[in-house]
Order: structure tokens, then sequence, then C-alpha cells
């Protein structure tokens, strides 16, 4: 947990950079006629250098940092030092990789690895082609209409459940639902009473990845962590026989059973390690869209109006996978919300030799950071970056073309996001039923407090005030349709 006294040092405009005032030097001299640029920066304050401050005011912290040392810089973080990238350019530069000089097994290892070792995004090169060959067969079309259909049923019991009030915690809401999604979808709905046990293990090896102090100290977040990754693999590692042996069609049964078109399959380690990490992947990033997608409709209600009559004129209570084609102004949110709110706020990769990005001099061993929260909020990119304005990738405008890294939430290149088509299917299925049973609102003067998780992250569970629907509004968003 990030301590309140932060917090308050932040609405009190206090920065702890200074407070620690840091000289700018470089991060290593190049070598001698390389005609390469030294990367500029500062550690920050002592130890931990930047990390509190970017846990706290990542976006305002990456744009002081961008202004003053350009799109290449370094900082301290987690008591080192690392090099931090900034706008479309040189993420491109970054996420191709056309000379493979960049891990991103090294790169997330230091910082989730104890935890999701094995993932899809801790593998590199032919060995994470390898995989992500036999991955791949488990998001086809018709797996995706499958969990589809394993979904609609959680979503609507998961709303059944809300209780529309003032100050309703709308984040810590949404993740409950997501959470009991993924141990259906994922896992099987027959978990029954163990679902608790497993959801719990899965939360703390999520937070054992974002700990400060990074040590195993019996009751700490980064203990916790290690101790809930090794309650998921033996949970796992017990369901396996049963899965391989079964017709099941829930995530784990189908990575038992899928094989790549050279025919390759998993081995019982790699579908351990998989499903950890696909669990943190689908459920973390999903409940920051769908929350901050209702934290933006419910700002600016025009916009919620908008798609609650699209949702009404589509007359149906559940989404099958064609409807989503027919809903385009929630696409168009859904997009300009991952702009806005990255759920994925930052790509890590490591140098494995020396290398350059944009003519500066990255040595080997050196960790990489792609701020894409910061990335889709830069005004040179952007117009008014700030401002929610879904029309902005509509057909006519489209300024997501002017780079095609410009619009980056799934990353890129050879680890592009493998669920991409499942996030956006999930966090549009709970938001048009959303739409149909509920409005709400938020306060005029309400900005959410964003801390950090795999993205910027309500630290106040995100309150709102909802209500059902009434026959009124209701008639309304038919008339409107």
């Amino acid at each position: 947990m990030i301590p309140a006294v932060l917090w308050k040092a932040k609405a009190a405009g206090i920065r702890l950079t200074e407070l620690y005032p840091s000289a700018a030097r470089p991060l290593a001299d190049p070598p001698p006629g390389s005609g390469l640029k030294p990367v500029m920066g500062d550690f920050g304050p002592p130890l931990l250098g930047h990390t509190l401050g970017v846990l706290v005011d990542s976006l305002g912290g990456a744009r002081r940092s961008f202004d003053k040392y350009g799109y290449v810089l370094w900082h301290g973080l987690m008591g080192r030092r690392v090099v931090m990238v900034g706008g479309p350019v040189a993420t491109e530069a970054v996420l191709l990789d056309r000379d493979k000089a960049f891990s991103a097994e090294k790169g997330y290892g230091f910082l989730i690895g104890p935890f999701f070792r094995g993932g899809m995004l801790l593998r590199d090169f032919d060995e994470h082609l390898y995989h992500r060959r036999i991955m791949q067969q488990a998001f086809t079309r018709p797996r995706l209409i499958g969990y589809l259909d394993l979904t609609t049923p959680g979503i609507q019991r998961g709303l059944s459940d809300w209780k529309p009030a003032k100050q309703f915690p709308l984040y810590t809401s949404a993740k409950k639902v997501l959470l009991e999604l993924a141990t259906e979808v994922f896992m099987g709905s027959e978990l029954g009473p163990e679902a608790k046990v497993v959801e719990r293990a899965f939360e703390d090896a999520v937070q054992g990845g974002q700990a400060v102090v990074r040590a195993n100290v019996p009751g700490g977040v980064w203990a916790r962590g290690l101790r809930g990754r090794h309650v998921l693999k033996n949970y796992f590692r017990r369901e396996l026989p049963a899965k391989r042996a079964g017709d099941g069609t829930d995530l784990f049964s189908v990575l038992c059973r899928t094989k790549s078109e050279e025919g390759h399959t998993f081995s019982d380690d790699d579908i351990v390690n998989h499903m950890i990490f696909v669990m943190m992947a689908a459920h973390d990033t999903s409940t920051i869209a769908l929350s901050m997608m209702a934290y933006l409709i419910g700002k600016h209600p025009e916009w919620q109006d908008r798609l609650r009559a699209e949702s009404f004129a589509l007359g149906k209570e559940t989404l099958e996978y064609d409807d989503l084609e027919r809903l385009p102004s929630l696409d168009l949110v859904f997009k300009e919300t991952l702009r806005m709110y990255a759920p994925v706020g930052q790509q890590v990769r490591e140098a494995v030799k020396d290398t350059e990005i944009l003519g500066h001099y990255i040595p080997a061993k050196t960790t990489v950071i792609i701020g894409s929260y910061p990335s889709m909020r830069m005004e040179a990119w952007w117009p008014h970056p700030d401002e929610f304005d879904p029309e902005r990738f509509a057909e006519h405008r489209r300024e997501d073309k002017v780079h095609r890294f410009a619009w980056s939430p799934f990353g890129g290149g050879a680890h592009k996001c493998i669920g991409l088509y499942f996030g956006g299917m999930t966090v549009k299925a709970i938001m048009h039923q959303m739409l149909l049973h509920y409005r709400w609102t938020v306060p005029a003067d309400y900005e959410v407090p964003l801390g950090w998780g795999t993205g910027p992250t309500p630290v106040d569970g995100l309150p709102i005030d909802l209500f059902r629907l009434t026959a009124a509004d209701r008639l309304s968003a038919r008339r409107t349709a």
C-alpha cells in the first residue's frame, strides 16, 4: 500500500523530486566513435529513486521527465537505473526489436518473474514463438464464441447482485465480477467453494508483483505473493489430469488439448505457468478498462445516453459475438478509454546486448520501460490529449492513424497481447448489460485518484452514484434509439 502521506503531498502540490533534487548525468558513456548520444537522466530520491513518485503520479511525473530529458531518459526505480522511453517512434523501435536486442523475459522477470514466470510475456524469441503458436489456437473466433457463452450467465449473476447507492464502489465491484468470471471461464465453473481460495491466492500473487519492498519478509506483500503463487501452482497441478481427460470448454481444458498447426502441445508445467499468467493478464487489465470506461461516461452523460440507446436498439439482453460490430459507439468509447487510461501502462524489456534507441546508447543489461500510458497522452501526437473525445477514433478523423504505434494499449511486435479480442469482448459484454439495467453519475468536481497496478488504478474504489433504470429511462433510451 502507498502511504497516505504521499497522497497528501500530491494534493498539496509537493513532489518528492523537489524535496530531493538530483543532478542530470549520463547513464553511460557511448563507445568512442559510435556516434551515439548518452541517455541523460537522474536517480531521484535516495534508495528507491522515483518509485514512489511513479506510484502516486505516473502521468505527471512522466510528462515532467520527458519535457526535461526528451523521449529517451533514465531514472532510478526500485533501487536501480532504468531507461524510460515515450512516444510512438521510440515505442516502435523497442517493441518491433528488429535486432533482437531486447528481452521481455529478463525485463519482466525483475518485476513479476517470481509470481508469473513461464507466462507468455516472460518468454523470448524462438521459445516465445513456439508457445504463441500453440496458445493462439485457444483464442480463435470459435473459441471466443465459446468463452462468451460461458461468460454471459456470470455477468448476469454478478450485476444482479449490485445494490444501487450513493458512493457505490465501482472499481471494487467490477473487480469482484471479473475475478469470478475468470475462475469460471478460465478454470471451469465446477470450482465451487474452492473458488474463494483460488481467487485470494491470485490476488496475493498480483499484489506481490507490485510490492515496493521486494523481500520475503513474513507477512509482507512479497511473501504473500509467493505463497499465492504456490497455492495456484498446486491447484492447477492437481486438476490437470481431469482437465486433460475431459472435454470442457473453459480455457484450462482448452490449453490441455490445444495443438499448434505443427502439432505441438503444452507440457504440464507449461499449462500451469500459462494459466497463472493469463489469470493476471486478463482479469486485472479488464477491471481497469471497465472501471475507467464507466467513470468517463459517468462524467460525460451524453455519451452514456448514446451508448445506452445503442444497446437498447440492439434489442438483446445479452451479446453474441457478432453483435460486437453492431455497437460502434461502444467501440469508440472503449478505444478512447484505453488511450486515456492504458490498462497495461508500461512494457518492460532488458537489453541483452549493447544497442541503441533513437540514437541513444543503451548498454547491455539495461532495463527499458516503455511508457504506454503517458505516450498515449502526448500532445505532440494527440490533440487535446486529456480531453475525453471518442470521436477521435471515428472514420472521419482517425487520429490514431498519425503513427502505427500512436495507439498501442495492447503492445506490438512479437509480444502483442494475444488476448486482446477476448478482453474487448468481455468488457463490452459487461458494459452492455450495465447500460440496460443501470445509470450512474459522477460528481462534476470528482477526479479519480490513481495509483498503479498493471496500469493506472483507482485507489479509492471509484465511488459513483448508481441507480436502477426507471421506466422513464427505458422509454427515453428506446426513443433515442
